[in-house]
């Protein structure tokens, strides 16, 4: 299994959105960057996701599952990108800011720090460990 973070506008789809999708889920559209498209490419059925709220709150607020590899996003109407489905797993008992993240010295090579436009990055298994950890998981 890998580990990724995903990010969303809360005002365009928030964490309640994607509680309230359930057990069925729902698709992770819209991404238009060929890095975090092909990170989408690599994620495999029952990876999990930090759900991360981006904008003003900047922090991470629960899990995501993947639940259906990547396929062709109906919203590209170029047909270059893709997308994946997933549903929520669990809320982080105490969300994980992005300032939380940048004050532990272990996380300063996470994806999030280092690449921080991209909206999917991969995240090292002693991270994804640390961080569920800082959220009280």
């Amino acid at each position: 299994m890998k580990y990724w973070l995903v990010k969303s506008e809360p005002g365009t789809w928030s964490w309640q959105d994607q509680l309230d999708a359930g057990e069925e889920g729902t698709f992770w559209d819209g991404v238009r960057n060929y890095q975090a498209s092909n990170n989408m490419k690599e994620m495999k059925f029952g990876d999990q996701c930090f759900f991360y709220h981006s904008v003003k709150e900047k922090q991470i607020v629960g899990i995501v599952e993947v639940i259906k590899e990547y396929y062709p996003d109906h919203t590209d109407e170029k047909g270059r990108f893709g997308m994946v489905d997933v549903k929520a797993v669990k809320s982080m008992p105490t969300p994980v800011t992005l300032a939380d993240i940048k004050a532990e010295p272990r996380l300063e090579n996470l994806a999030l720090v280092r690449q921080s436009r991209l909206s999917v990055v991969p995240v090292d298994e002693p991270s994804w460990n640390l961080i569920c950890k800082m959220g009280g998981l």
